[in-house]
C-alpha cells in the first residue's frame, strides 16, 4: 500500500490499534523505498521526509507510529546512495515489525503470571497486548471471565468480545457507563496503551481514566500492557501529548441535534500514574516511575529528540 493510502486508512480508523498503526507505518515506508524510481539521494531523502510527515500527521497522538517511523528511518540520512538507503529502510522496517509482534507475545506471557485461576478480568477498547494476556492465561487452563467495555463511539469492544469468545473465553460485553457497576465483580483490569509519558501517565482510549478511577476506588489491580515503543520520548523534554479530537458525526447524525448544540469527541484521555499498579512491557513488569529510566537507557537522549 502507498504512503498516502496507509495514512488515509490510519486517519479514517480503517487501521486502528497502536501496534497495528506503527507496523503499518513502517511497512508503508519500506514499500515506498522499495518502489522508488529516482536515483538522486538528496531527492530521495526529501521525498522520504514528506512520506514520514504524511504518516505522522494521520494520527498525531500515536507515539507508537512516531517511534515506528523514526526507527524505520534510523541511519538513512548517512547513506551514500538510493540503493543503500532503500535497503536500510527495508531492513529497519522488518526489524521493527518482527520486534513489535514478538513484544505482544512476551507481554502476554508476563501478564498471564498475574492472572489466577478463577479471576474475573476487565478491559477496554481493543488492545492486542491486553488480549494477549487473557489468551495466554486461558491457554494455561486458567478459568477466567472477562468483561469488555463497548467503547463508544467506534465500539472497539465488539472486536475484543468476538476475539475472546473465539478463543473460548467466557466474555461479557458491557456499556461504558456500567464499569463501576461490574467493578465489584472484577479481580484485575488489563488495558492497552496509546502512549506512556516519561512520568508514567497513560494516554489511552477515552474512558480508560474512568475505568482506572473505578478500579482504584474498588481496590482492584490496574495493569497497563504496553510495548516500550509506546513510551513517548518527546515528553522527556516537556512536550505535551496531543489529544486528538474526531468529527462530531461519530457521535450524532446530521440533523439529530440543533445546530447550537456543540459536540466534544476526544479519542483519548489521561490516566495518572498513581492509579496504575504496574506497566507490563516486553522488558518485564515495571512501576510507572521506572519509565524514565527505561526510556533513556533504551534510546539515549540524542535519539529521542524529534
Amino acid at each position: 500500500m502507498s504512503v498516502d493510502d496507509t495514512a488515509a486508512d490510519i486517519k479514517s480508523m480503517k487501521i486502528r490499534g497502536a501496534g497495528k498503526i506503527a507496523r503499518a507505518g513502517a511497512k508503508a515506508l519500506s514499500d515506498f523505498a522499495d518502489s522508488y524510481e529516482g536515483t538522486g539521494i538528496q531527492t530521495f531523502l526529501a521525498d522520504l521526509e514528506k512520506a514520514k510527515r504524511a504518516l505522522l500527521e494521520s494520527r498525531p497522538t500515536a507515539v507508537s507510529l512516531w517511534n515506528g517511523v523514526c526507527f524505520t528511518l534510523r541511519g538513512v540520512a548517512g547513506t551514500k546512495d538510493v540503493g543503500e538507503a532503500a535497503a536500510l529502510v527495508a531492513s529497519n522496517a522488518e526489524k521493527f515489525i518482527v520486534s513489535s509482534e514478538n513484544a505482544v507475545k512476551v507481554i502476554g506471557e508476563i501478564g498471564a503470571k498475574r492472572v489466577q485461576d478463577g479471576d474475573t478480568l476487565l478491559t477496554i477498547c481493543n488492545s492486542s497486548a491486553a488480549i494477549s494476556v487473557m489468551k495466554t492465561a486461558h491457554r494455561q487452563n486458567k478459568n477466567i471471565k472477562v468483561y469488555a467495555t463497548e467503547t463508544r463511539p467506534w465500539r472497539q469492544g465488539i472486536l475484543t468480545a468476538r476475539e475472546l469468545d473465539a478463543e473460548g473465553i467466557d466474555t461479557t460485553l458491557v456499556v461504558d457507563s456500567a464499569v463501576r457497576s461490574v467493578m465489584k465483580k472484577v479481580d484485575k483490569v488489563f488495558v492497552g496503551a496509546d502512549t506512556v509519558t516519561s512520568h508514567g501517565s497513560l494516554i489511552n482510549k477515552v474512558g480508560t481514566s474512568h475505568v482506572a478511577l473505578a478500579a482504584h476506588e474498588a481496590r482492584v489491580q490496574f495493569y497497563v500492557c504496553a510495548e516500550t515503543y509506546k513510551f513517548s520520548p518527546m515528553t522527556l523534554f516537556g512536550d505535551m501529548v496531543t489529544i486528538e479530537e474526531r468529527p462530531s458525526s461519530e457521535i450524532s447524525a446530521p440533523g439529530e441535534l440543533p445546530e447550537t448544540v456543540k459536540i466534544y469527541n476526544p479519542v483519548f484521555d489521561s490516566t495518572p500514574a498513581a492509579y496504575i499498579d504496574a506497566i507490563i512491557t516486553e522488558l518485564g513488569m515495571m512501576s510507572p516511575g521506572a519509565v524514565f529510566g527505561v526510556m533513556t537507557h533504551q534510546l539515549g537522549y540524542s535519539a529521542m529528540q524529534p
